[in-house]
């Protein structure tokens, strides 16, 4: 294959440089005038920030940390389910009455753990439930709906 004999790949064209005004990347082979990017081998290295400190070394070195981004859960036990008196559909709201939580601005919501027993029939409609609170609510005769 000589130069004047490529062909373009797909919808590629063949792009010759330093051919010639004619070709419009004549000359300076679309490089401009001087400086460090008009010379031969020049450019900076990937992750030159121009002397500020690179992202790379300004980053930590040592794993990830899920905590800022894992939800926030508002967690009680079975037990504290058992305090509650006078209704029997348990939500967030009326936790917040009775006074067993105080809800917090930034939440994803509440889980139920499964420490304690619970004797009473409840309804409750918590954001989540572990395995054992769920079957503690079921065989006390309730239901544990996730919201």
């Amino acid at each position: 294959m000589k130069l004047n004999e490529m062909t373009s790949a797909g919808n590629a064209t063949a792009y010759r440089k330093g051919r010639g005004p004619g070709s419009g990347n004549g000359k300076t082979s679309g490089r401009g005038h001087k400086g460090q990017k008009a010379r031969s081998g020049g450019g900076v290295r990937p992750g030159f920030e121009g002397g500020q400190m690179p992202l790379y070394r300004r980053l930590g070195k040592r794993g990830f940390n899920n905590k800022r981004f894992a939800p926030q859960y508002i967690t009680i036990n079975v037990s504290d389910l058992e305090k509650i008196e006078g209704v029997t559909e348990v939500t967030a709201q009326v936790l917040d009455e009775q006074g067993i939580i105080s809800v917090p601005k930034n939440n994803d919501g509440i889980k139920i753990l499964g420490r304690g027993e619970l004797t009473k029939k409840l309804d409750v409609k918590v954001a989540k439930f572990t395995a054992s609170a769920k079957e503690k609510i079921e065989k006390a005769g309730g239901t544990a709906t996730e919201v």
